[in-house]
């Protein structure tokens, strides 16, 4: 029988829901799909579509990590059979491993000419190294590993481990510590890294993250045999994680490709690509199964699920683009939809205050066409900020009052967006 615990807060035995370990929330039971580099087949995407039909809500919620939710689970025998679900599709192939394959990797590797290397492989690789180990069960369900194809996308995610392609790079916690790993050792050195945060953190219940055990960089950096060297540019350890300086062990990774990306780039672009694939967005990161089921019905390949709560539908040919559209999901990259997230809010969170996706539903509504392509916004319901965008983004909080309206990290030059503005208005 699936243990139901709560994750929220940071002390005592990690809480991240799983797929075996559900979170009861106030509309139901609620399990965590770890999806390695976000990669799903058309079948895979059909049982989990019919999984939240038939077991949850009918809906599909797409994490910040590339991972998907099902809620609104009735009874823990239901989440037995969606775990049924996941073994028969090749999504849970490890139960005492499956909350800790947290793998990111850049959405579009493999599928356009923006990297330097096709990390696909490696995602494969790094999952199967993390679930052959088994003292990193241990691991938090919030540590992250990320494989960066050199276009600099995940690296900006200040993953707790992230090999970058082009430089061979090994960041920790986001920051570049003079760590580099050539193409055939990464996995090992994940493993090894991974190890050595564990062993650091050994009789610490209050430890999740490297970011959470500054001494542990230092433990990593001696177990892989390299140099601790603090970033050299002065702007912090985010400025540039795709041309970070190189150091003494570099391995044979080779020079950056020409006409390859300068700097870290943002999520995909919404909307088809020459390459022959399109990116859609669910509206507030919420897949329907009905939507789910047109992608999978529709798409000639795969589907990657983005960090950013967007899909990659791969062979989509044009013809059939509107298909997508009449499920609602979007393929504008000026749709005043693009950018905007918001965490479960009321009546599916007990501690929210308020249904902020209806609320940011109707803002966005009130706002119309001038809302499109102002700075990313994230509402939630509480302080906790659940589900709040790694990048930059204005923070909608709901307060018993009303909203307050932050900027990302309480900074915000210029005037706040107008769709901002309208739910300021709202409180």
């Amino acid at each position: 029988m699936p243990a139901v615990s709560s994750p929220s807060g940071r002390s005592g035995d990690d809480r991240c829901p799983g797929a075996l370990r559900a979170h009861q929330a106030a509309d139901g039971l609620l399990v965590r799909v770890r999806i390695p580099g976000g990669r799903l087949d058309v079948p895979q995407l059909r049982r989990l579509a019919a999984a939240a039909r038939q077991h949850a809500d009918g809906t599909l919620e797409l994490t910040s990590r590339g991972n998907v939710q099902l809620r609104g689970i009735p009874a823990a025998d239901e989440v037995n059979r969606v775990a049924a679900v996941l073994v028969a599709s090749g999504l849970l192939p490890s139960a005492t491993h499956e909350t800790v394959r947290n793998i990111v990797a850049s959405p579009l590797s493999g599928l356009d000419s923006g990297g330097h290397l096709d990390v696909r492989p490696l995602v494969t690789a790094v999952d199967a190294a993390l679930c052959a180990t088994a003292d990193l069960a241990e691991l938090s369900g919030r540590f992250l590993v990320a494989l960066d194809d050199g276009r600099g996308d995940v690296a900006a995610l200040g993953a707790d481990l992230c090999w970058t392609a082009g430089t061979g790079a090994l960041l920790l916690a986001g920051r570049d510590v003079g760590l580099r790993v050539a193409g055939d050792e990464v996995a090992a050195a994940m493993v090894a890294a991974a190890r050595a945060f564990l062993h650091r953190r050994a009789g610490r219940r209050d430890v999740w993250r490297i970011a959470d055990l500054p001494e542990a960089v230092g433990a990593i950096v001696a177990a892989l045999g390299g140099p601790h060297t603090e970033p050299a540019d002065p702007r912090g350890p985010h400025a540039d994680p795709v041309n970070p300086p190189r150091g003494p062990h570099a391995g044979p990774v080779g020079p950056p490709r020409a006409g390859r990306h300068a700097g870290p780039v943002g999520p995909p672009r919404v909307g088809p690509h020459p390459a022959g694939f399109v990116v859609a967005a669910a509206p507030l990161g919420r897949l329907t199964a009905t939507q789910a089921e047109a992608v999978a019905e529709l798409a000639g390949g795969p589907v990657v699920v983005t960090p950013w709560r967007t899909i990659v539908v791969v062979g989509l040919p044009a013809v059939t683009m509107p298909g997508l559209v009449e499920t609602g999901l979007i393929v504008d990259p000026a749709s005043p939809w693009i950018g905007v997230t918001a965490c479960t809010g009321r009546p599916g969170c007990g501690s929210a205050l308020a249904d902020v996706r209806a609320d940011a539903t109707a803002a966005l509504a009130a706002a119309g066409p001038s809302a499109a392509g102002a700075l990313p916004l994230h509402w939630a319901g509480c302080d906790r900020c659940c589900g709040r965008p790694a990048a930059p983004a204005a923070i909608v909080v709901a307060t018993a009052a009303g909203y307050r309206v932050a900027g990302h990290r309480e900074e915000h030059h210029g005037p706040l967006p107008k769709r901002v503005a309208q739910a300021r208005s709202r409180a």
